[in-house]
């Protein structure tokens, strides 16, 4: 007893100096080198788990663009916001909110998710490739412990080759030996996902394309005037890093007439019923003239390029005279609409004039005086025209060679005259001399998008076959089915079937029923 007291006592003394040498021993850190350290990160890269962060990394990066102006889409109202915002403004202009697609930052997640997506789904290719070539496991040798399982007896002794010719006929990838048949079924539920992930890849690279090649450009026609496919034609344009302005398709339009009508009715009141414009389209300069209708959801294509209708105004007409009588400005000046009822503003600048002029003002379709709010426009429809004129004299501050917006007047350098409110036919004498401004009526003005996009056939392609991998992948089931046969105590055979699912919403008793169906003589339908 004292013997084995003595080994217990030793062996914690053991314990006790081996923990002591266990704790106060440092184990260094394996040395994975450059190598292994990259080899690291592509696998965190290319799991699947990255990639959905990416993709909600995407999707919360997308959310500025929705919420601020862009400036491919509106680049007036992005110049509109950051003035109106002069401190947040620039800094939101410099960071990329204003041009959202086109940030570092965006491109950055982008190229990110579309390698994740790369390495997530070439590897798993391969994998199916080598699992659509290869035979169905053999039976396992116990049945009884897979999620499904049933049994029958059956006197026919040829029972498991009737089974296997009707697994065959039923598409059923088939593997037998002695006394058991396995079957495997539904390999394109994993194709479809494939195919889904595959899509989604061609998306990116559809948009990439689109992004790099492709441009927009947005322009305010009046009507009467024209349009051509040049540079400087365009009020905006932007275009990807390897988009040419100098090969730019060679046509051009004539806006001729725009229209749109407005529901009078109370539920509806002030909603638009027709927007439309008619254009004479030149689709190359020694072409003739062609007559075409744009509508919001019918835009006109030319040689690929797409011409949107996106909006529509009023512009205006004024004719200035100088103190001696001659017109130094007769033209439709493009107002912008403020709110729904098209309460609009724009500014005159007659430079020609000596002192120069200019004037702010404010386009009222229905016009009506509001207590407290000021005038106002009731309607979007012109039922009461009205301007309301503020007249401006001193230097508009043209000559100093720094780019003016042509819907702002600056007036440091100016003094404020006047005010008026004019309707069509009317004429203001300006105080202090003999200049008049007479408002001689109003046109309408359209505002197009003129976009081209070489990448969007292969995005839709791209998209509708991802909807078919995924419509695939959710009604395709993947399930393996095994049959054994064996002598029974009374001289029949005992036919034994199992059945496993590939995923966990996969209801196996269909199959077992069938199979059993089989056995016992039937056709065992699916």
């Amino acid at each position: 007893m004292d013997a084995i007291h003595h080994l217990v006592a030793r062996g914690h003394s053991r314990l006790r100096n081996g923990a002591v040498m266990a704790s106060t021993k440092t184990v260094a850190a394996p040395d994975i080198g450059t190598v292994g350290f990259l080899r690291w990160m592509w696998r965190q890269l290319t799991s699947m788990r990255t990639a959905l962060i990416l993709l909600f990394l995407l999707a919360v990066a997308s959310i500025p663009g929705s919420i601020f102006p862009q400036r491919g889409i509106d680049p007036i109202l992005v110049d509109a916001w950051i003035t109106d915002a002069p401190t947040m403004g620039p800094i939101l202009d410099t960071l990329g909110f204003f041009d959202v697609y086109a940030a570092p930052w965006f491109a950055a997640v982008y190229i990110l998710l579309f390698l994740s997506l790369i390495g997530c789904v070439l590897p798993r290719t391969k994998q199916h490739w080598d699992a659509m070539r290869s035979q169905p496991p053999d039976a396992p040798k116990n049945l009884a412990r897979l999620p499904g399982y049933a049994e029958t007896t059956t006197t026919d002794p040829d029972v498991l080759a009737r089974v296997e010719r009707v697994l065959l006929s039923q598409r059923w990838r088939v593997k037998s030996g002695v006394g058991w048949v396995s079957a495997e079924k539904g390999y394109a539920r994993e194709t479809g996902n494939l195919v889904f992930h595959l899509a989604l890849i061609l998306i990116l690279v559809g948009v990439a394309i689109g992004a790099l090649f492709g441009w927009r450009g947005n322009v305010i026609v009046k009507e009467g005037g024209g349009f051509s496919n040049t540079l400087t034609q365009y009020d905006a344009w932007g275009g990807g890093r390897l988009a040419s302005a100098d090969r730019l398709a060679p046509f051009g339009f004539t806006l001729d007439e725009f229209r749109a009508e407005f529901d009078r009715r109370e539920a509806q009141f002030g909603a638009p019923s027709l927007f439309e414009a008619d254009v004479l389209v030149r689709p190359d300069p020694t072409s003739v003239d062609v007559p075409v209708r744009i509508e919001v959801n019918a835009p006109l294509t030319v040689d690929g390029v797409k011409v949107f209708l996106v909006g529509h105004g009023y512009a205006p007409k004024f004719q200035v005279r100088d103190s001696g009588g001659q017109v130094v400005f007769d033209d439709a000046v493009a107002f912008l609409p403020q709110d729904g009822n098209f309460t609009s503003t724009g500014v005159i600048k007659v430079p020609d004039a000596i002192p120069q002029v200019g004037f702010e003002g404010a386009f009222l379709p229905t016009a009506v005086l509001i207590e407290g709010a000021g005038p106002q426009s009731a309607f979007p429809a012109p039922d009461d025209p009205t301007v309301f004129l503020t007249a401006w004299v001193g230097d508009l501050g043209l000559d100093g060679g720094v780019p003016q917006s042509i819907y702002r007047l600056v007036t440091d350098q100016m003094e404020q005259v006047d005010v008026q409110i004019m309707r069509p036919g009317d004429v203001w004498r300006l105080p202090g001399g003999d200049a008049t401004i007479a408002f001689t009526g109003f046109d309408r003005w359209a505002s197009f998008q003129i976009a081209y996009d070489p990448g969007k056939e292969i995005a839709l392609a791209a998209s509708v076959i991802a909807t078919l991998g995924l419509m695939a992948s959710l009604f395709i089931r993947r399930r393996r089915l095994w049959v054994r046969v064996a002598p029974g105590p009374d001289g029949d055979t005992v036919v034994q079937v199992g059945a496993l699912g590939r995923s966990a919403a996969v209801d196996v008793q269909p199959d077992i029923d069938a199979t059993i169906d089989v056995a016992q003589g039937g056709e065992g339908r699916e």
